[in-house]
């Protein structure tokens, strides 16, 4: 058994090694294929060849990436089209929203997700990402609100679900805290 020992613990260093290998080999590949597609899209735009689809699709990739400002362009110029159907234009709002949202510039990331809304209404995502803004922002009755209007169109939606039930706690615990310190002070 002893003699055995040995070869085991080599036996399963060499499958951890080959399962690690797997999946580092997978990121590279997936890394490579997003890479080329980055290529592919930025020679279609050079070469003025590209439509809103490409230009949301380039823009995606760099958020991808974290490559927000870079990203904010592409998508600015993706809603110069004008046979771009709302829907899809309210995509490209969502997204825009999304990179000023991450560079911490609520107030335009509020902006573009009120323009993704009024494009299309019942876009969840877009209504959630806003009350996530607002949240940010500390503007607690307006995200309770979004929230809550996110749940009118899908009840199911677990973000909002949570979100709302931690703001309105939230919401109840900061008055309730209040009042405790203003008798506090009544008191002295």
């Amino acid at each position: 058994m002893q003699d055995n020992l040995p070869f085991l613990y080599l036996l399963m260093l060499v499958i951890i090694l080959a399962v690690a290998s797997f999946f580092v080999f997978r990121q590279v590949l997936k890394t490579r294929k997003k890479e080329n597609r980055i290529t592919q899209l930025q020679k279609k735009l050079k070469n003025e060849e590209a439509t809103a689809k490409d230009y949301y699709e380039l823009g995606s990739l760099y958020l991808n990436k974290k490559l927000y400002v870079q990203a904010t362009r592409i998508l600015q110029q993706a809603l110069k089209f004008k046979d771009i159907e709302d829907e899809n234009r309210a995509l490209i709002y969502n997204a825009m929203g999304y990179a000023y949202f991450a560079q911490e510039q609520y107030d335009l990331a509020i902006r573009q997700y009120k323009e993704a809304i009024k494009l299309y209404p019942d876009y969840v995502i877009a209504l959630n990402n806003l009350a996530n803004s607002y949240r940010q922002k500390k503007l607690i009755a307006q995200a309770i609100e979004t929230y809550e209007e996110t749940l009118n169109y899908d009840p199911e939606n677990k973000i909002a679900n949570r979100q709302l039930e931690k703001l309105r706690k939230q919401f109840v615990k900061e008055p309730e805290q209040e009042e405790k310190s203003s008798k506090k002070e009544a008191k002295k």
